[in-house]
């Protein structure tokens, strides 16, 4: 593993953890959108991650062991909207999105359950960034070493 290795693999971490942060922050920005522009409500976006690299089958991962230690990182695979949780229906007949019972159908996203991812994501990209710091403290530790 080089030395260069580490910085790669946290600051992946890094990126993949601020762009779900992103991702997050739409979701409770568009907590009470009824309309998005095709019409509908807006639907709650997940991501997901996947390891960085080029393993694919498992024959491969598995006839070369010693790679599947060697860390590549982290990449965002997708972003997909929720389809499973239910959407929000509120009860409000003076609403223009009110269907014809006087139920307004919201987006699913529950601001507690965003809240929590956020603060999930921003621990993940702390210790991301605590490993990086540690990476480049121990290479300028070697780097003044070496200059004695």
């Amino acid at each position: 593993m080089s030395m260069f290795s580490s910085f790669n693999v946290n600051a992946s971490g890094m990126t993949a953890q601020r762009y779900r942060m992103d991702v997050i922050s739409e979701n409770v920005a568009n907590a009470n959108t009824t309309r998005t522009q095709d019409g509908t409500p807006y639907r709650r976006k997940v991501v997901t991650f996947a390891q960085k690299g080029n393993q694919t089958s498992f024959s491969r991962v598995l006839g070369n062991i010693s790679a599947g230690y060697r860390g590549q990182g982290v990449k965002v695979a997708g972003v997909f909207e929720d389809m499973e949780t239910e959407m929000n229906m509120v009860y409000d007949p003076s609403h223009p999105d009110a269907d014809e019972n006087g139920y307004v159908t919201g987006p699913n996203v529950n601001i507690i359950m965003e809240m929590t991812n956020f603060i999930d994501a921003s621990r993940a990209y702390e210790a991301n960034s605590t490993a990086f710091n540690a990476s480049k403290s121990i290479a300028l530790k070697g780097l003044e070493l070496s200059q004695q």
